[in-house]
C-alpha cells in the first residue's frame, strides 16, 4: 500500500523543490537562511530515514543553492524556495546537472561484476531510479532494481577516489562542485579513511552531502567533520495510519500463534512476507514496541493501548508478557530483525519467528 508521503511525492514527481517536500518546514526555513546568508559548510550529513525525505531534502537544498532567481515569501509556511524555472533547477531537478556527482551503495550483479565496480557503472539505473520514485525509494528497493540477489551494497575505496578525483577537477559552470553520498553509513571502512581529508581539506567551491539514516555506523572522525541537519520523523498521520495497519495485522498474528494451525499461520506469514523489506522491519520493530509496553504495564502498571479495535483482546493480552518470557520474545524479534536485514528468505525468517513466539507466550 502506498504512504501518504509516496502518493504525495508521485503527484510531485521529478521535481526537487522545498515546496513539493512533506513536513520539514522547520529544517528547511534555517536552511534557506543559512543559504542567504552566504554560511554554507563545505560538509553536511543529512540524517533521517529516507522514507521521510532525506535525500529530497538534500537535492532540493542544491536546487536552492544553485538557482539563479531565488523565491521568497511572506507570511508563509515556507520562507523561500527554488524557482524551479532556471537552467540550473531544471538541470538539478533531472539529476543532470554537470557539476553534480552522485556516490550511492553498489554491488556486483549480473550485469556487471569484477573488483572494480563502483556508482559510476550504474549511474544510469541510479538517476532513474531517484526519480522514478522521487527520491523516496528505499535501499531494499534499490538493491531490487539493481538486482543484487543477496548481496549486500557497499560504498568501497574506489567510490571514495572517484569522490576526491572529481571534486579536485574546476567545475563546469563555473559555480559549486556538488557530491551527494547516499546511505552514506554504508562506506567500509577504507572509503570512509580515503574521503577524511577531502573533509578536512576540501578544494574551493566545494560541497559533500552525506545523506544517511543512521550516524552511529558511521566513523566518528567522519562525524566530526560534518555539520548535521537532523530531519523529523514522518508526519503523525502517516504514522497513526503506519500503527492501524500493524496494530491489525499485529494482532491476526498473535490469535493464530495461540491456535497453531498450520494452514491459517502459513497464509498469514505468506501476507507479511509480501510486504516489502522496509515495512517488514518496520512491522517487527512495531511489535517490539507493543510487547516492551505489555510488559510495562503488568511489571510497573503503565498504561498500554494495543490499537487493535477489540476491547476484549486488548485487555487480555498485555496479560500474556511477563517476566518469565519477555526475554524469550524479544530475542525472537530481534533475531527475525538481523536475519532480515541480512536479506533472508521472509517467509523462512517470519515462520521461524512464529514458533520462537508461539513458545515464548506459552511460557507466561
Amino acid at each position: 500500500m502506498l504512504t501518504f508521503l509516496r502518493i504525495f511525492a508521485y503527484l510531485k514527481q521529478n521535481d526537487m523543490q522545498f515546496k513539493d517536500i512533506a513536513g520539514q518546514r522547520d529544517v528547511i526555513n534555517r536552511l534557506t537562511e543559512i543559504i542567504d546568508s552566504g554560511r554554507v559548510s563545505h560538509a553536511q550529513l543529512f540524517l533521517g530515514a529516507t522514507a521521510d525525505g532525506s535525500l529530497q531534502l538534500a537535492l532540493a537544498y542544491l536546487q536552492y543553492l544553485c538557482c539563479e532567481h531565488r523565491q521568497h515569501y511572506d507570511g508563509g509556511e515556507l520562507r523561500a524556495d527554488s524557482c524551479g524555472e532556471c537552467p540550473s533547477c531544471k538541470k538539478l531537478a533531472q539529476l543532470m546537472h554537470p557539476d553534480l556527482h552522485l556516490i550511492f551503495p553498489n554491488a556486483a550483479t549480473s550485469k556487471v561484476s569484477g573488483s572494480s565496480i563502483w556508482s559510476g557503472d550504474f549511474m544510469a539505473d541510479f538517476r532513474d531510479f531517484v526519480l522514478q520514485h522521487n527520491a523516496l525509494g528505499t535501499l531494499d528497493e534499490w538493491y531490487a532494481t539493481l538486482g543484487t540477489e543477496n548481496k549486500q551494497g557497499m560504498i568501497r575505496e574506489l567510490d571514495a577516489s572517484h569522490i576526491v578525483s572529481d571534486l579536485a577537477l574546476k567545475s563546469y559552470e563555473g559555480g559549486w562542485k556538488m557530491m551527494v553520498i547516499w546511505m552514506a553509513e554504508k562506506m567500509n571502512i577504507a572509503a570512509a579513511n580515503e574521503l577524511l581529508k577531502t573533509l578536512e581539506e576540501p578544494t574551493p567551491g566545494t560541497l559533500l552531502l552525506l545523506v544517511a539514516e543512521s550516524d552511529e555506523r558511521l566513523l566518528s572522525t567522519i562525524r566530526s567533520r560534518v555539520q548535521t541537519v537532523r530531519l523529523k520523523p514522518a508526519d503523525s498521520l502517516q504514522a497513526a495510519a503506519g500503527s492501524e495497519e500493524f496494530a491489525k495485522l499485529l494482532v491476526e498474528w498473535l490469535r493464530l500463534l495461540f491456535k497453531l494451525k498450520m494452514k491459517e499461520l502459513s497464509a498469514q506469514v505468506d501476507r507479511m512476507a509480501a510486504m516489502n523489506r522496509e515495512q517488514q522491519k518496520q512491522f517487527l520493530g512495531y511489535a517490539l514496541g507493543v510487547m516492551r509496553d505489555c510488559f510495562l504495564h503488568g511489571a510497573a502498571g503503565l498504561p498500554v493501548d494495543i490499537g487493535s479495535g477489540d476491547q476484549k483482546f486488548d485487555a487480555m493480552f498485555p496479560q500474556m508478557v511477563t517476566v518469565n518470557n519477555i526475554e524469550l520474545i524479544n530475542t525472537a524479534l530481534n533475531e527475525a530483525l538481523f536475519a532480515l536485514e541480512r536479506n533472508a528468505n521472509a517467509k523462512i525468517a517470519l515462520m521461524q519467528l512464529s514458533f520462537s513466539m508461539s513458545m515464548a507466550l506459552k511460557k507466561r
